[in-house]
């Protein structure tokens, strides 16, 4: 089968590609922006990427036409398959009719933590001997890619509350009807098309109500609303997990403040010491949520603790980039507060009195339009430096942010002047970090080279 991928270069759609081809389908695909790192994926399995959304794009002798959820009605492709009558599908509906039968899918949502929990849930299961099937929304550092069929019966999935299609408005995890299903966090996002956290909600009770009872809901035990969300109903036995008191099942114990190291705890017994590179209390919660998941399909986790030393994370998850005139770069896929506030956390309690500059695009739906502007800057408490890339056409007063920020705090109308302010800012022994979850222009290494230029 010949198919076409509409918005091939998103994190999702990048890896329906990678499986499509995996099961010998020819694939080609089509976007309007196409950036590292999934653009050097699709490359790298030889599919043909076409830039932007003419319906020329679409090969005449294409079978079925995959079309991701940033198409809408008025897109010219999009418009052109329904005037040919085509057949077409949501990305979702294709991984869970092509993919997903006779595998024990553990699905892996929340408002944060989505990618790394599925990354790490994946790597454990590996570890394992299970050669899991896996569809992560970034590159895996420790495979390579971002999905892969697998030989086993288990298959991981980054399983996303947006919406599915401009033709299906629920959120892609209810296609999923997984075995075991991680809770990580719930919080209002997406504004563009949920008007409340209540709506969210919703969404998270429906793929609750599609968990076997003979499955797994594997919980944040310390998330209110993921609580509201298991008295509209539940029918699957829950383990809970959680650092701050509580009923946990499962827990740790810090050995460091940055979260590089802790004591896994489960129902009262260490199960043993955890020493690994990621940084944060929030990882931390992560790799408690994939270690009872992983026990849930009958793994023994105790002796798998000692390989999350060698785990190497997700490009763009504060990814180290390089070292040049003492200054650190990282790059980070940040796009909500929480996430940020999370992650400038744990690098503060690495880093110590050095200082932190931040560079941030507010770039998801949900940052244009406001919705987290009020929250922004005490998220960036830990910063003592933040350059914010105020594009043309932002729906909010970003002045404001400027002023409540705790440290020094600047706006920037292109990548080209905020490449200036960092490089007026940034002294030996900095950590700069760049936040966005687009592109940025390529900001981050641009950046580094002109550290390391003459």
């Amino acid at each position: 089968m010949k198919l076409h991928i509409l918005g091939i270069a998103g994190t999702f759609m990048g890896g329906v590609a990678a499986l499509a081809r995996e099961l010998g389908h020819e694939v080609e695909g089509s976007d309007q922006a196409v950036y590292p790192p999934m653009s050097t994926q699709l490359e790298q399995l030889g599919i043909a990427l076409r830039q932007g959304y003419r319906p020329d794009n679409i090969s005449a002798d294409c079978d079925e036409i995959v079309v991701g959820n940033a198409l809408s009605r008025g897109n010219p492709a999009v418009e052109q398959v329904l005037d040919d009558g085509r057949r077409y599908i949501s990305g979702a509906q294709w991984l869970s009719e092509r993919v997903l039968p006779g595998r024990d899918t553990l699905a892996v949502a929340g408002t944060h933590g989505k990618t790394t929990t599925t990354t790490i849930l994946t790597y454990l299961l590996q570890a394992a001997g299970r050669a899991p099937g896996f569809l992560v929304g970034g590159v895996a550092e420790d495979f390579g890619v971002s999905a892969r069929i697998g030989e086993g019966r288990e298959f991981v999935v980054e399983a996303d509350e947006y919406d599915t299609a401009f033709f299906d408005k629920r959120s892609k995890f209810v296609h999923y009807r997984p075995l075991v299903a991680i809770l990580n966090n719930l919080e209002f996002d997406h504004a563009d098309i949920f008007p409340d956290v209540a709506a969210i909600q919703r969404q998270f009770h429906h793929l609750v109500r599609t968990v076997p009872r003979r499955g797994r809901l594997v919980v944040n035990g310390e998330d209110a609303r993921l609580a509201e969300v298991l008295e509209m109903g539940c029918w699957t036995p829950v383990e809970r997990f959680g650092l701050d008191g509580g009923d946990h099942e499962w827990t740790a114990r810090l050995l460091a403040d940055d979260g590089s190291a802790f004591v896994v705890v489960h129902r009262g017994r260490e199960l043993g010491e955890v020493r690994w590179p990621l940084l944060g209390r929030h990882n931390v919660m992560n790799a408690l949520a994939a270690l009872a998941s992983c026990a849930a399909v009958g793994v023994d986790v105790g002796p798998l603790l000692p390989a999350l030393a060698g785990f190497r994370s997700v490009k763009r998850r504060m990814e180290r980039l390089g070292e040049a005139r003492g200054v650190t770069v990282y790059d980070d896929f940040a796009h909500h507060p929480t996430a940020i506030q999370a992650t400038l956390a744990g690098l503060r309690a690495k880093v110590g009195a050095a200082r932190i500059l931040v560079a941030m695009e507010p770039r998801s739906n949900s940052m244009r339009l406001g919705a987290h502007a009020q929250a922004l800057a005490p998220s960036l408490e830990d910063a003592d430096a933040v350059v914010f890339l105020h594009r043309p056409g932002l729906a909010w007063d970003a002045a404001r942010v400027v002023d409540a920020v705790r440290g020094d705090a600047v706006t920037a109308v292109d990548v080209d002047a905020l490449l200036d302010a960092l490089d007026g800012r940034a002294r030996e022994g900095d950590h700069v970090v760049f936040m966005s979850n687009g592109g940025f222009d390529g900001a981050p290494r641009r950046f580094l080279d002109r550290l390391s230029g003459p």
